[in-house]
């Protein structure tokens, strides 16, 4: 009788242990660990750079490009029509992206503040989704933060194979250089040969395939086609536009397009294709120094025109989107977390204001009102430009412009003067944006350096 209650009494000491671990485990062990995990998709991002709008075959295109990957990716899911980088340049689009705000928020405002590198209060996609128990990998061109608290594994990234930065990177020569353009594995710069697009895929599908069991996160900004102007010479070989320097842009183009392919095939051989959203999109408008083509869009790169903004833009989601669709609602690259996130079943952080928005309803038809009332991008000088349904009202050195986008795509006929009051509401609606932005990360760093001034002063107090 007594040994009975005794290990009666054990039993329930166990349970009431077991019950203890089990609600611990709750709170500290990843998503990957509960049974839902199976349900949650993989999401790979992928991000070329500078890339012309005309130079997708799935868009209007000249006759010597062929993209058959990016074409897979329309074909098998939805390209936008209106689809835009948050930036004009690189490193702006980046912070954007990463964090489903407009970078300005935070003081991100040019390439140059890369340099500085993004806000560590800032919380990055990769932050939310590792909580929920993905695996994240980021495989390409950081470009938002040179030193180590800036870096990929300290922003919610478990691995890292690429470059911390600037914004262009030699294509063969891959040996370890200084501490921001050697190409690094995690934490420590290596030595690697080979032609860096293709390593790049070489190490998305490593990923991919080491990870096919739990849901994971693959963030895969290419530095292609970004100059210098390099490829294997069997790509440059099979063109023939009459301007050496296009043909080679077109060979670092088509291995770019291997590349997805590599991937799309590693996500189908390893059977987690079905379960995989995948964004892509350019980083800016195609640049002129790299011979892109933007087609029928107004200027390129480093500019609030079309043809500086406006990119190619598809989502891909086998079983869950509609396959070979076209979406013409205006969407931007900071709706790639809130998207992602939405699809991961994750939730936002509540203590920050969001700009982006979870583009899925719109491609499902459930969207009720446009995705975005204004669509805005500034350079913090007097370049800017905000979009509002038809209108785009842009500055160019504080002169006014003011185009209707759905019968006037190369923005050829100013229309200010007869749309005044149209000019003074969009005016309107950038200054209240503006108003909500904070100073360039820069340009505080510079101040904080500055002997003489009151910030400076205070650190020499400090030191002191």
């Amino acid at each position: 009788m007594t040994g009975n209650m005794i290990n009666g009494k054990s039993l329930l000491r166990s349970l009431l242990l077991a019950v203890s671990v089990l609600c611990l485990a709750g709170r500290i062990l990843p998503a990957a660990g509960r049974e839902d995990a199976a349900d949650r998709p993989n999401i790979v991002v992928i991000v070329s750079d500078d890339q012309g709008y005309a130079d997708s075959s799935c868009y209007d295109h000249p006759k010597e490009v062929s993209t058959p990957g990016i074409d897979r990716l329309a074909g098998e899911g939805v390209r936008f029509t209106n689809g835009y980088a948050s930036g004009y340049v690189c490193a702006p689009t980046r912070a954007g992206l990463l964090t489903g705000r407009y970078q300005q928020r935070f003081g991100f405002y040019t390439a140059g503040d890369s340099r500085t590198g993004m806000p560590t209060n800032e919380i990055t996609v990769a932050d939310v989704l590792s909580k929920e128990g993905y695996a994240t990998a980021i495989i390409g061109k950081w470009h938002v933060g040179l030193e180590p608290e800036y870096r990929p594994l300290r922003r919610g990234f478990d691995e890292f194979y690429g470059f911390l930065g600037h914004g262009a990177h030699d294509y063969f020569k891959l040996g370890i250089t200084d501490e921001y353009t050697s190409i690094y594995r995690n934490d420590k710069p290596i030595n690697d040969t080979g032609y860096l697009t293709n390593n790049l895929a070489r190490e998305a599908v490593s990923f991919i395939e080491r990870h096919q069991n739990r849901p994971f996160f693959l963030y895969l900004p290419f530095n292609a086609v970004h100059w210098p102007l390099q490829a294997p010479g069997k790509h440059i070989d099979r063109f023939d536009t009459g301007d050496k320097n296009r043909d080679i842009y077109l060979a670092m183009l088509a291995c770019m397009d291997e590349a997805v392919s590599t991937v799309l095939e590693a996500l189908k051989r390893t059977g987690v294709d079905d379960n995989t959203l995948i964004i892509f999109f350019s980083d800016n408008g195609g640049a002129r120094k790299n011979l892109a083509n933007n087609g029928a869009l107004r200027d390129y790169k480093q500019t609030v025109y079309e043809g500086g903004i406006r990119v190619p833009f598809i989502v891909r989601w086998p079983g869950k989107l509609p396959k070979g669709t076209i979406c013409d609602e205006p969407v931007i690259s900071i709706d790639v977390m809130p998207t992602v996130c939405a699809a991961a079943g994750a939730e936002l952080p509540g203590d920050r204001v969001y700009d982006g928005r979870d583009i899925l309803p719109v491609i499902l038809g459930q969207a009720k009102k446009p995705l975005h009332e204004a669509l805005f991008w500034y350079d913090g000088t007097n370049q800017w430009a905000v979009r509002a349904g038809m209108w785009k009202l842009l500055s160019r050195n504080g002169s006014l412009e003011l185009y209707d986008l759905t019968s006037d795509i190369s923005e050829k006929n100013d229309r200010q003067e007869q749309n005044s009051e149209v000019v003074e509401r969009l005016q309107q609606t950038f200054d209240v944006w503006k108003s909500q932005l904070a100073p360039s990360i820069s340009k505080a760093k510079r101040q904080r350096r500055t002997p003489g001034t009151d910030a400076s002063k205070k650190q020499n107090s400090n030191r002191r």
